[in-house]
């Protein structure tokens, strides 16, 4: 729950407005209070939208099926004005969680809760399609979780049973992870009853797991795997057989083969055993039943009816409305970002550690954070300026320690270049937080950043999937911005998580600078792709784009690697049978690429070879040796090393003669990280007090010349520019040497 806007609308059709609950691509969703004092959740739908004749006459219909809905698992519509220009419709407030918030808080639900959610959701289902009604988006986000039992909510995508799966020529309708086959632009059937029982078995699938069935990633990707791949169906086992069976069948590729929903419901049901209080699970209930179905209050774990208790008193005691105005996308300012009184003191010398000939460094550790700042200032000189502190949110001591520690000094390079110019309206201060590479410990290193008594005003990072995720609603919640340096966010979306601010290119756009390397640079239109199955949705996207965009308009061929396969031997030789001009390999294993790339010198082929920045490891050159030679690279990260003049030339001085080493990858885009930040706060510093979520905001709005890259943002999708962020190398004489910005490099 977030604050209105001070922009928002005081009433709308009579209710008034309390708070905001979320917003998406087709509007926003409030908390109202109707004229008898009733709390409901108050959808407006977005003017864009209803600009259509025939959006609002389908609204219309759809409002009116959605009210006649009386079952206890949905949420029906109460009201609805389909005429407003920005139509709307209320139904009850529900103060649970999202299936999806509980499993990313507390994890998979156990086998009783999930046999409970799966009967009742499939039988609020079953009223849903003898209504007429296709949902069409179900998902974990669309099922709050409350003390009695689930509800299914958001019908502002429903269609009545028939309805083909296509709004337009382009558009999908649904969620990647969750949409059926049918529903895909491959398969385009009509889409029925069975589209949902599809998207329920995969919403089971996620509740036992806590990973959708099909991945995450681009969501190219992930549709791509719903068509032709098998679900991750592990969280079944624990399962009962009939539950797991029936569930299983849901997720049949032809729909004809799938179970309706009141089968489902009864199959369920008779699957739940009595509780048995002797078998407890880590939650605190049953690890093999479920509630009987008279029990209405005992089906979820203590600690997801801790966080309805929450959800409930939020309720009760709403944010006030912010006074700032912000952008319509923009984050709601959850909270003001604090900077310390311009009178602080000077730092005494008891506190005071050399950094180099550079400057001072005041650090004062706690626990796993440290607070860093840099002054050029003499020691007996006040500085009056008022202090903010970024987070940086990172893995430094796990997996990714060697990224995370190249992240933290050219954050640190950054904070003290900001705090030596005379200009600046305020110092920075950088506050370090090691989640260890663990999801379980991301959440409670962004609690710390955003609590104690200098909060952070916004973060840099964190740096993997498991624990962005974890982080991403706490961040969220309170209006925090997340800088995401050397990770591209995955399966969440600047669109929809508007405080997620990704300053590289995405993993799913890596096929464009290959695509431009083979084309402009190489010049050749018969390109064979080793598909490294072990590559995930990475080696399937690079494989899927050059087949869709193939270089010079000519043809692709796509030759598998099985993921267990350690002889490369045969997809060389199949690719080669085609008599390409190029050969790709598409997946992230550094050792599996060069045996692909040994396999082709000893072939003697002497066409283009390419691939992308997974592979960019000294270990790909250690063990394919002479082979790596002329091997090109498309990729996220820069090289200032390669720089001999100018900022990127002065950073890696800088860098060596602080630590005597070069940058190494992701240090000056850690620095550019920090560099945006500083510039959007300065816009905004002067103005009144700073929200995050304005910070958050204004990030979207810049266009910031850093030392590595460009860094600029589409405004309709909030991703970063990919022309300016993404690159080319090529292995010369044993090292990777930087050809540049990828449009920017042509044919020697």
């Amino acid at each position: 729950m977030q604050a209105l806007r001070a922009d928002d609308p005081a009433e709308i059709g009579g209710h008034t407005l309390l708070a905001r609950l979320g917003a998406g691509g087709m509007g926003v969703v409030y908390l109202a209070r109707t004229g008898t004092g009733e709390l409901v959740a108050l959808k407006v739908i977005r003017a864009e939208h209803a600009a259509d004749p025939a959006f609002r006459a389908r609204f219309r219909r759809e409002a009116a099926l959605a009210g006649q809905l009386t079952g206890r698992w949905t949420v029906p519509v109460r009201a609805a004005d389909a005429q407003a220009r920005e139509p709307w419709l209320t139904t009850d407030f529900v103060a649970g969680p999202a299936l999806a918030e509980a499993v990313t808080l507390c994890g998979p639900l156990p086998p009783a809760s999930a046999l409970t959610l799966g009967a009742r959701l499939a039988e609020a289902l079953a009223e849903v399609h003898a209504t007429g009604l296709v949902h069409r988006d179900v998902k974990p986000g669309n099922l709050l979780l409350t003390r009695d039992g689930p509800r299914l909510i958001d019908f502002g995508i429903a269609r009545g049973a028939g309805a083909t799966a296509l709004t337009s020529a382009d558009t999908i309708v649904g969620t990647p992870g969750y949409l059926s086959p049918e529903q895909t632009r491959q398969y385009g059937d009509e889409v029925g009853p069975p589209s949902d029982v599809f998207s329920l078995g995969c919403v089971l699938a996620y509740a036992t797991s806590g990973r959708p069935p099909f991945g995450g990633g681009d969501a190219l990707a992930v549709l791509y795997r719903t068509v032709h791949e098998e679900p991750d169906l592990d969280g079944l086992r624990q399962l009962p057989h009939p539950a797991r069976d029936i569930i299983t069948r849901c997720l049949s590729r032809d729909a004809a083969d799938r179970p309706t929903a009141g089968e489902i419901a009864a199959a369920l049901s008779t699957a739940r055993p009595a509780p048995d209080p002797r078998r407890l699970g880590s939650w605190g209930m049953q690890t093999d039943s479920a509630p009987t179905a008279t029990a209405s209050s005992d089906w979820l774990p203590p600690a997801v009816l801790r966080l309805i208790a929450d959800r409930s008193a939020r309720a009760l005691d709403p944010p006030p409305r912010a006074a700032q105005t912000t952008p319509p996308t923009a984050p709601d300012p959850a909270a003001t970002v604090p900077a310390e009184p311009a009178t602080r003191p000077t730092p005494t010398r008891r506190r005071l550690l050399l950094a180099g000939a550079t400057g001072a460094t005041l650090l004062a550790v706690s626990g796993t954070a440290a607070a860093v700042f840099l002054n050029r200032r003499s020691p007996t000189e006040p500085d009056t300026r008022p202090l903010y502190t970024l987070g940086l949110h990172a893995d430094m001591t796990g997996p990714g320690k060697a990224t995370a520690e190249a992240t933290r000094r050219g954050a640190l390079l950054a904070v003290e270049a900001h705090n030596a110019r005379p200009d600046a309206p305020f110092r920075l201060a950088l506050r370090t937080a090691d989640d260890r590479g663990r999801a379980n410990r991301a959440r409670t290193v962004a609690q710390g950043l955003l609590s104690g008594s200098s909060p952070v005003a916004a973060v840099i990072g964190p740096m993997s999937e498991a624990t962005v995720t974890a982080a991403e609603p706490v961040y969220t919640a309170a209006g925090t911005a997340m800088v995401l340096v050397s990770y591209d966010g995955g399966t969440l979306s600047p669109l929809v998580t508007p405080t997620l601010c990704v300053t590289r290119a995405t993993q799913g756009m890596q096929a464009l600078p290959v695509i431009h390397y083979l084309t402009r640079v190489r010049s050749v239109s018969r390109v064979a792709v080793v598909r490294d199955r072990a590559g995930g949705t990475v080696a399937e996207g690079l494989a899927r784009d050059l087949m869709e965009a193939p270089p010079s308009e000519g043809t692709t061929t796509v030759h598998t690697l099985a993921a267990d396969e350690d002889d490369v031997t045969a997809a060389v030789a199949a690719a080669l049978a085609t008599s390409p001009e190029a050969v790709v390999y598409a997946g992230t294993s550094p050792q599996r690429a060069a045996q692909v790339a040994k396999a082709l010198a000893g072939a003697r082929f002497e066409g283009a070879r390419a691939t992308v920045e997974q592979v960019m490891d000294p270990a790909f050159l250690r063990e394919a040796k002479q082979a790596a030679e002329g091997w090109a690279f498309g990729s996220a990260r820069t090289a200032t090393t390669a720089a001999t003049s100018g900022p990127a030339a002065r950073f890696a001085a800088a860098h060596r003669k602080r630590w005597d080493a070069q940058p190494a990858p992701w240090a000056a885009e850690a620095y550019d990280a920090v560099g945006l930040t500083a510039h959007t706060l300065t816009g905004l510093v002067g103005k009144g007090p700073v929200g995050r979520g304005a910070l958050a905001a204004a990030l979207f709005r810049q266009r910031y010349e850093g030392i590595a890259k460009t860094i600029s943002f589409d405004p309709r999708t909030r991703l970063v520019d990919m022309d300016d962020t993404s690159f080319l190398y090529e292995v010369r004489d044993g090292a990777f040497v930087f050809l540049g910005r990828y449009g920017q490099v042509r044919k020697d």
